[in-house]
């Protein structure tokens, strides 16, 4: 995967780094999926498996499951670890549209 890529494909990129073990990145999961059906073609939702992408993990900084990255025109915007309701995440997504 070619992360660049990734987060230049759409205006916004939600990224997910998540864990298959993590507890709190399992509870994300329903809502994460939630609010990809909500935004619909508003903005790409991609999710990263932190076990199997290592160093694109290190790279972005990532110390904790589930962070989550917004990225407007390829550059970093908004970022938060740890749960979060869906409505919250939906509206902070949105408000960079």
């Amino acid at each position: 995967m070619n992360y660049e890529e990734v987060i230049n494909s759409s205006k916004l990129v939600l990224v997910e780094f998540f864990a298959t073990w993590c507890p709190h990145c399992q509870r994300m999961m329903p809502v994460v999926e939630a609010v990809k059906e909500k935004l619909g073609n508003k903005a790409k939702v991609v999710q990263i498996d932190i076990d199997k992408n290592p160093e694109l993990t290190e790279e972005q900084g990532v110390e904790g499951t589930p962070t989550f990255i917004l990225y407007k025109d390829g550059q970093e915007v908004w970022r938060q670890s740890g749960e979060m309701p869906g409505e919250e995440l939906y509206e902070t997504v949105k408000s960079f549209e």
